[in-house]
């Protein structure tokens, strides 16, 4: 009987040197992220390369990109290192939890949402660390899990069939104008009359807005794009615009301002995204248990409406 030599396979210390070169734009920069030596990287990836037959990288004086090659090999090599970390994971079930989980969330979520989640979890689990990012960069939240770069997301919880969504609240979406107006009842004109202050052209509530406008039939021309909640709120004050803002970014609501209920209802329903085959796991399990255990004990003027109860986790191997 005979067998064919198996073949050379990349090693995840090779994959994992790509990763941290093409996410630091360089060899410098990689080893002082990683504490690796510059050596050791060049090595690792001209190994990989050497498997391949091609160059991933295309060094330069400004630094290292990857090539299509690498680009493509990327993606492989995100999921192969996530399969390896989860694998140990998957071995904490029934003790004590490590490893780190990234999360990718709104400002305005960040802010009112995760600040008692991470207190709860961190309490409970102690050995595990917790990194936020920014899910309005790279494609948002739904993309940064779909790559392997974030392991959960909080989104607006539509439309992503290939992610698995625990639903967690609704949030309504208000006018906001200064308090001088009264507490009338808003009518369409006043969307379309400006100025109307909105975050910028690729944040989601500016995309949901300017959808919710064209659906009225209103004008949106007369837009300004401000790139923080908190000096939007401050110009609405002072009488330079109005805007339309989810209830958590008014949380808690400034002197100045009133926040009324749109003429036709807009709102955003939040979910957790996770991928299907990873929610199973004891980390990501833990984790969406102390969101929704959080959300259950804002105070009921602060909480935006619960949305539907979560569906039960998928089991770990399917």
């Amino acid at each position: 009987m005979s067998f064919e030599r198996a073949p050379v396979l990349p090693t995840l210390a090779q994959l994992r040197a790509l990763l941290a070169v093409a996410e630091a734009g360089g060899f410098s920069e990689a080893a002082a992220r990683t504490g690796a030596s510059q050596s050791s990287l060049s090595e690792a990836v001209a190994k990989l390369e050497a498997l391949t037959a091609r160059p991933l990288l295309r060094r330069g004086r400004g630094g290292a990109v990857p090539t299509p090659a690498g680009e493509r090999l990327l993606a492989y090599a995100r999921l192969s290192l996530q399969a390896a970390e989860d694998a140990l994971h998957a071995a904490q079930e029934g003790g004590a939890l490590s490893g780190t989980v990234r999360v990718a969330s709104f400002r305005s979520t960040a802010t009112h949402l995760l600040p008692p989640a991470l207190a709860a979890f961190r309490t409970a689990h102690p050995g595990v660390r917790v990194q936020l990012l920014d899910g309005e960069t790279e494609g948002g939240g739904e993309a940064l899990v779909r790559s392997g770069q974030a392991d959960a997301a909080i989104v607006i919880g539509e439309h992503s069939p290939d992610l698995r969504l625990t639903p967690l609240i609704v949030d309504e979406y208000l006018f906001v104008a200064p308090a001088s107006r009264g507490t009338h009842p808003v009518v369409p004109a006043e969307l379309g009359q400006g100025p109307l202050l909105l975050p910028g052209g690729l944040n989601s509530c500016h995309r949901r807005v300017m959808a919710y406008l064209r659906g009225c039939g209103l004008p949106a021309d007369q837009i300004t794009e401000v790139g923080e909640d908190s000096v939007i709120l401050g110009m609405v004050a002072h009488g330079l615009g109005v805007s339309v803002m989810p209830r958590l970014a008014l949380t808690p609501q400034p002197g100045g301002v009133v926040a009324l209920p749109l003429p036709e209802p807009l709102a955003r329903p939040l979910a957790l995204a996770t991928l299907p085959h990873r929610a199973g796991l004891p980390l990501l399990r833990a984790f969406s248990a102390a969101l929704q255990g959080a959300l259950a004990c804002l105070p009921p003027d602060a909480a935006p409406r619960p949305g539907p109860g979560p569906r039960p986790a998928p089991p770990l191997l399917h």
